[in-house]
């Protein structure tokens, strides 16, 4: 079946050469590696392998936005950078799947992220040893702590020059953002009154010029793609540096299948486009379509040798996945806030990220002083918190009195959670996926806990009149890594226990989820990856 993306460009792109037809295959006989999805990790890869000399082909189930004539600083138009395919939902809390969660097309999340970018801590490593939950992860902080650094110097993230909580003190390598919005503002100002140590978020947002990039002038359209391209995104950043070294990006192909061979290692990947279906083969597959579409993939490719689907000896492939429980709150100042200007995050704490037994849970959040625009306001109002008609219409003719902070919460793993193939079928004709997922009672006494402290915080400087609006953020999980091929997917460097030529490397790798947002770690292990794969080949 035809594409039914709005946007059509060239499929077919490496150095010098873009074409609207797949007759002119860089690598149609084959490649060194073939990733299957162009998102965080997945430019990354294609940089780091291809600059290694190794022939790359990625290939992408969404377009090749083009920034200068796709993105639009309009909310509505921009909801197509997310993945809007249908996916069925269940559970006692079934997530919205959509703009918060995923992607599609190159850049993949990386394109509508707010480019707050955090490292992980210490600890997050070792959950299980500290807090006798969940697991402990295969690799600590050291392992990728050259790699956090060298992301960061990459892109040029912007941060304070003191970076209060976990191993990393700072500097970043560019200044951090200045001036801050009213409402990061209003939430320093909050926390400094209740004791609570804050700062101007770390970002992969330029504060100054870089490889000709202009900084950041604040309009605060970040999640609609960033027109003067002030925000990182693998799009403008790992891609066409990938292209450069020699790798070949194929847009607009949706992967089927992961084909494997009498040896039982992978071969390639069968992909369809406009209708037709197309191989690849490949020496290595590595597979970054994230946190739904990667277990789905792995499943649907079910074969003689693996009749439970790809990577699944340990039936791991698809359960444990984890979001952020990232409830909004807002509550009314006296003067206006205008929570459309600015960066969307420029103020955070992570003063409540690690266990404390006083509060009666385990792990623990960030809190993010966080804009938002008006669509979005009155959306998650409605979709979220039930609230409609004369009330939702009174709350938004006061929308510029308006603050908001929301939490970023670690939700434990729970294998329950998943991410499975139902009977419906999509316009591929694979089975859609089924997400299933529910909180458990760690996770709702973390939500009540940061809950209050962000009304604390919103009190502290006169805010009233709170309205709580549950939601989630940044899918993780579904494809665990471990030293145990019983009870994990993946090793330590995202390679399959089951088949050696057989990568997993996106956000689903995820042992825990951390108590903040997941980008910069999953850059910094897809950097390891790469490395791995380097040295193995």
């Amino acid at each position: 079946m035809a594409s039914r993306d709005k946007v059509r460009h060239n499929y077919d792109h490496y150095d010098g050469h873009r074409y609207n037809d797949l007759n002119h295959r860089k690598y149609a006989d084959g490649a060194d590696v073939c990733i299957v999805g162009a998102g965080a990790a997945g430019g990354v890869l294609a940089y780091e392998l291809s600059k290694a000399g190794l022939k790359v082909v990625v290939v992408e189930a969404g377009p090749y936005w083009n920034v200068q004539t796709d993105f639009a600083s309009d909310e509505l138009s921009m909801s197509q950078l997310a993945w809007q395919q249908t996916r069925l939902v269940s559970g006692k809390d079934p997530l919205d799947l959509g703009h918060n969660l995923t992607g599609r097309g190159v850049g993949g999340g990386t394109v509508h992220f707010t480019g707050v970018f955090f490292r992980f801590h210490e600890s997050d490593f070792v959950v299980k040893t500290l807090d006798g939950v969940a697991d402990d992860w295969p690799i600590n902080y050291q392992d990728l702590a050259r790699y956090y650094s060298k992301i960061e110097r990459d892109i040029a993230v912007s941060g304070p020059r003191q970076f209060p909580w976990g191993s990393f003190s700072g500097p970043y390598p560019y200044p951090e953002r200045e001036p801050i919005s009213a409402n990061s503002q209003l939430f320093r100002k909050g926390c400094e009154k209740i004791g609570i140590k804050s700062t101007v978020a770390p970002l992969a947002i330029l504060s100054a010029p870089f490889e000709g990039r202009p900084p950041c002038i604040n309009r605060g359209f970040c999640n609609q793609g960033c027109l003067p391209n002030a925000k990182f995104s693998t799009l403008i950043h790992h891609i066409p540096k990938a292209i450069q070294w020699g790798a070949e990006v194929l847009s607009d192909c949706m992967v089927t299948q992961v084909e494997v061979d009498k040896s039982g290692k992978v071969s390639g990947v069968l992909f369809n486009h406009q209708g037709k279906e197309y191989r690849q083969r490949a020496k290595i597959v590595i597979l970054s379509a994230f946190v739904v579409e990667t277990p789905r993939l792995l499943l649907n490719s079910a074969c003689p040798q693996f009749p439970d689907g790809l990577a699944n000896s340990s039936g791991l492939v698809g359960k444990g996945i984890m979001v952020h429980s990232s409830p909004d709150v807002y509550m009314k100042y006296h003067q206006e806030v205008r929570l459309y200007k600015g960066t969307p995050v420029l103020a955070v704490t992570q003063d409540f990220y690690e266990t404390d037994s006083s509060r009666g849970f385990v792990r623990g959040y960030t809190l993010n002083a966080h804009g938002s625009r008006p669509v979005a306001m009155a959306s998650g109002l409605a979709n979220h918190a039930n609230i409609w008609g004369k009330r939702l219409r009174d709350i938004m003719l006061n929308y510029n009195h308006y603050a908001r902070v929301t939490v970023v919460g670690e939700v434990l793993p729970n294998l329950d959670n998943a991410v499975t193939l139902s009977d419906e079928k999509d316009e591929y004709g694979l089975p859609r996926a089924q997400v299933n997922f529910s909180y458990g009672e760690n996770d709702n006494k973390l939500i009540a806990h940061a809950v209050d402290k962000c009304q604390q915080i919103l009190e502290a400087v006169g805010c009233t009149d709170p309205i709580i609006v549950p939601d989630t953020a940044h899918l993780l999980g579904g494809c665990r890594m471990g030293n145990d091929p019983a009870k994990s997917v993946v090793n330590g460097f995202c390679q399959s226990h089951d088949i050696p030529n057989l990568y997993i490397c996106d956000g689903s790798v995820f042992v825990t989820s951390g108590g903040g947002n997941p980008t910069e770690t999953i850059m910094a292990i897809a950097a390891r990856t790469a490395d791995h794969i380097v040295g193995r080949i």
